[in-house]
């Protein structure tokens, strides 16, 4: 039985059925609390997401396959889009993999 390990920027295969494969990134320590008087630092660390995505990059070209996540890190994780659509551009779709994000209409361009 293998053990699947979770680490900041760690990209993991746990479901994998016919043609589509889940990929869990890990890119964030804990949670923002909407709703508190003194704000609280964004949980969201790019170096994380950066790292996530480079490994899962190997994989999905190994696949041959493409990849489709919402704004990553942009909600509770208190991340900003600016910051993290060049990461996907740079590890993701410089190496030819093409990319679909779903916005589901809060904040989008």
């Amino acid at each position: 039985m293998s053990e699947i390990v979770y680490v900041r920027g760690d990209a993991t295969e746990p479901c994998a059925g016919g043609t589509r494969v889940i990929a869990h990134m890990i890119g964030q320590r804990g949670v923002r609390r909407p709703g508190r008087t003194a704000p609280a630092p964004a949980p969201l660390r790019y170096d994380a997401i950066d790292a996530a995505l480079g490994r899962l990059a190997g994989q999905v070209i190994g696949l041959g396959a493409s990849v489709h996540l919402p704004r990553i890190g942009c909600g509770l994780a208190g991340g900003s889009w600016p910051r993290v659509e060049p990461l996907i551009t740079e590890r993701l779709v410089r190496r030819g993999i093409a990319v679909t994000v779903y916005d589901h209409g809060e904040g989008g361009p």
